[in-house]
């Protein structure tokens, strides 16, 4: 099955890829897609929802026949101590004017200085995902991966965004420090993902629902 994906995010193109592998993955930029959506809902299920309602209907504007399954997600990291922020703006948590887009290893600076003095570390990673095949017809999976924020940066070199500060206290470390098949087994967007291909494995569904030779407007 062909599932076009609402982000141009190669780690989380990557990660999608490597759990939804029965399934072809491609992102607006592989069929020439200009698409970039302002993720301003306050919840996890509205920015997903509202991302791949609007890829959908850019596809369908684009290009011939039925446009493809639309695959979009939003994830965030919820600290107890901050009354579940960032949230929703993990991804632009600490920006400002003077410093309009941080890295992932200033963002994780920034949580560690922020619950310095704090003793409860407990968070959670939320992972909302959305299969949108029309208007009417979607569907919706959220699930949460829970652990807790480290006392320090992890060396691990696996993950990416807040996997260096996120400390699964079973294991005693932290999900830069696990393989990306374990991550997969036990994450939020790996259990969101699998529930939903389980979900699209049920449907029936023709070649109409493929791009186009791979390319927005081919005929």
């Amino acid at each position: 099955m062909h599932l076009l994906l609402a982000s141009n995010n190669q780690h989380k193109r990557r990660e999608l890829a490597e759990i939804l592998a029965r399934h072809t993955l491609s992102t607006p930029e592989d069929h020439r897609l200009e698409f970039d959506h302002e993720e301003i809902a306050d919840t996890f299920m509205g920015n997903a929802l509202g991302k791949a309602k609007e890829l959908h209907e850019l596809v369908a504007e684009t290009q011939s026949g039925r446009p493809p399954i639309v695959i979009a997600d939003d994830s965030g990291i919820s600290v107890d101590a901050l009354d579940g922020r960032p949230g929703v703006w993990s991804a632009r948590f600490g920006n400002s004017p003077e410093r309009p887009k941080l890295t992932d290893t200033d963002r994780n600076n920034l949580l560690l200085e922020t619950l310095e003095n704090e003793e409860n570390r407990d968070a959670h990673y939320v992972c909302c995902m959305v299969a949108y095949l029309g208007v009417d017809r979607y569907y919706i999976v959220q699930e949460t991966w829970h652990g807790e924020i480290a006392r320090s940066p992890s060396n691990g070199g696996g993950g990416f965004g807040y996997d260096p500060v996120f400390r699964l206290p079973d294991l005693d470390v932290t999900v830069a420090d696990i393989s990306a098949e374990e991550k997969h087994r036990l994450s939020h967007r790996g259990k969101a993902a699998r529930r939903l291909a389980s979900l699209l494995d049920g449907l029936e569904l023709d070649d109409g629902l493929e791009l186009n030779d791979g390319r927005a407007g081919a005929s």
